[in-house]
């Protein structure tokens, strides 16, 4: 493993850390879920051959603090959290973007409003469910969690909050954990102290957010939409096949399910490589 050089960047509201490895034209990547930039490691350790690959902890996460812990949160400011970073480390020149679930819709929001800094988007089903006809549904879901979180605590909304992501008939939960390579362990109890944070705040903002499609049309030539293999017909995968076919840019699949670059990460760098490249 490539051991990261480590800095922080003040921001609007928190400060970031963020993590850079490799030489070569800049790759942001951009996590999703309240793993932070240990849920990428293994793919930037992958990719830092032929990248200057820079991850972070999103604000409010791990090692980025909110200056108010109680800020209500927005895609727009995650969004230009990420362009920040790229104008730290890359200055002079656009970057590839990859962003992972919620991740990827802080991508979409980044080239939407600033395709001068972004040379090429990858985005790993983001859970954009504003673009599907069942809108209503993931609406009420939301809710459902918010509610469940607030009355029930935590584990309980985890648990409505997996169960509307599943595909319909589907009793398992989107992922089968046991895949996790051992190392990858560790990180867990990393990513709990922030799942509280992530499901009262992040989730209900972000699957609220409704991607500017006539935008990205016309950008389309420089965004990847991908899928896991294994999360057909679960809701963020639905959701960014949706967006695939709405834009014309068709949908890459890539290993494993939603979270394949944490239990696959081998492959899943490997497709990477090749969708960043193509």
């Amino acid at each position: 493993m490539t051991e990261p050089t480590v800095g922080s960047l003040r921001v609007p509201g928190a400060t970031l850390r963020y993590e850079v490895r490799g030489r070569g034209p800049l790759l942001l990547l951009i996590p999703g879920g309240a793993g932070g930039a240990a849920a990428v490691e293994d793919v930037a350790d992958a990719l830092a051959d032929a990248y200057t690959v820079a991850s972070y902890d999103p604000r409010g996460m791990a090692g980025s603090p909110l200056d108010d812990p109680g800020a209500e949160q927005r895609v727009s400011e995650h969004a230009d959290d990420a362009l920040r970073l790229l104008d730290e480390l890359s200055p002079g020149a656009p970057a590839r973007v990859f962003g992972a679930s919620s991740g990827a819709i802080t991508a979409l929001h980044l080239l939407a409003t600033r395709p001068d800094r972004v040379e090429r988007v990858v985005a790993h089903e983001p859970p954009v469910a504003e673009v599907l006809p069942d809108a209503a549904v993931h609406r009420a879901l939301v809710a459902r969690v918010r509610e469940t979180l607030r009355t029930r605590g935590l584990m309980p909304a985890m648990g409505v909050f997996a169960e509307g992501l599943r595909k319909e008939g589907d009793t398992a939960g989107p992922e089968n954990v046991t895949e996790l390579p051992p190392h990858a362990a560790a990180r867990l109890e990393r990513t709990l102290a922030d799942l509280p944070y992530f499901v009262g705040r992040i989730v209900p903002s972000f699957m609220a957010y409704t991607p500017d499609t006539d935008r990205l049309e016309g950008l389309a030539g420089r965004l990847v939409l991908a899928g896991g293999e294994e999360s057909r017909g679960e809701l963020p995968y639905r959701a960014a096949a949706f967006l695939a076919d709405r834009l014309g840019t068709g949908l890459r699949h890539f290993p494993g399910g939603h979270t394949g670059l944490t239990t696959h990460p081998a492959e899943f760098g490997a497709h990477l490589r090749e969708a960043l490249g193509a």
